[in-house]
């Protein structure tokens, strides 16, 4: 005799540019829905990375369990099938406590790779890598894409010719599986299952972001952003911490290395982080089943307009005292 099928389980993505306020609307609904948050930003994972990430301290988390920050060392290699698994691990851990997980960050790629899945491909070889980029930077980036084009033609017509990084992960899949990437591709993913998906994504002005952003980057360097970068640097040896390449942090590592006058830094990061949050949204308008919001996340307003949205939607019941 077939039991009954077991009834998928509640998960909320919250997702939209950076600077939106999206930790702040975690919050408000891990408190009001009984719920748990776990990060999906790639830099946040890493300890010691705190202000130039914009990681909430723990003493402004209110007591919520936050999952998947500091868990690495700043030399650690982590990719999006890493973050996939460690994921899948942690929604168990909530789920046998009947809480609701709420993802919360900035890196789509992490949440695509946990939604959809990820293809079978073989483990990064750093040695290859490294001999690839430096081809590239021997022999130019187009070259890089026309010996993918010779492995792989339908793998190449999707990527840029001048998109070095995914080039190199095509080819790297191509040499160590001995398959073109797109046949590997083209087997199929394994998605989620066993979880009913609630993603809500913040919409804020763009002007108002834009003035947020400059702000918090402001905010950043007032706090000890390169106080912190230095003090990273000093731990590296003999390579680089990759996160060290995320924005504020790329911009404080030229000024500790005298490359850059700290206000010229400043109005870097302004310029690149606005950008950077343009892209994002981009990213996200492209996932299917966002219902957006608009509005800031540390707004109370917004904050019971999303909350009211998951109670019709039957997401969570609502505890006593809630908003």
């Amino acid at each position: 005799m077939v039991g009954p099928i077991e009834e998928a389980s509640p998960l909320v993505a919250i997702v939209g540019p950076t600077a939106a306020g999206k930790s702040a609307l975690a919050l408000a609904l891990a408190a009001s829905l009984d719920g748990e948050i776990i990060n999906y930003d790639s830099v946040q994972l890493y300890r010691g990375f705190d202000i130039g990430s914009g990681k909430l301290p723990p003493q402004e988390r209110r007591g919520v369990p936050h999952h998947l920050l500091d868990c690495l060392e700043a030399g650690d290699q982590f990719t999006a099938g890493d973050y996939r698994r460690e994921a899948l691990r942690v929604l168990e851990q909530i789920k046998a406590r009947a809480r609701l997980p709420i993802f919360v960050g900035g890196t789509g790629l992490y949440l695509r790779a946990l939604f959809m899945g990820l293809f079978d491909g073989p483990p990064r070889s750093e040695g290859l890598r490294r001999r690839l980029h430096a081809l590239a930077e021997r022999r130019g980036r187009e070259f890089l894409h026309r010996l993918l084009g010779r492995l792989d033609p339908m793998a190449a017509a999707r990527i840029q010719p001048r998109d070095a990084q995914k080039t190199a992960r095509a080819l790297e899949v191509c040499i160590l599986a001995r398959t073109p990437i797109s046949e590997m591709q083209a087997r199929g993913r394994s998605g989620l299952v066993g979880y009913r998906v609630v993603r809500v994504g913040l919409h804020p002005d763009r002007r108002q972001l834009c003035q947020r952003i400059d702000a918090r980057v402001e905010a950043m360097f007032t706090r000890g952003l390169l106080e912190e970068t230095r003090a990273l640097l000093a731990r590296q040896e003999r390579s680089p911490f990759k996160a060290l390449g995320a924005l504020g942090y790329r911009q404080a590592s030229a000024v500790a290395q005298g490359e850059l006058s700290l206000p010229e830094a400043v109005l870097q990061t302004q310029v690149a982080t606005r950008r950077y949050a343009k892209r994002q949204m981009t990213w996200f308008r492209h996932e299917p089943g966002i219902i957006w919001v608009g509005g800031f996340g540390d707004d109370p307003r917004v904050q019971g307009q999303v909350i009211n949205l998951l109670l019709e939607v039957g997401i969570a019941a609502r505890r006593s005292g809630g908003p």
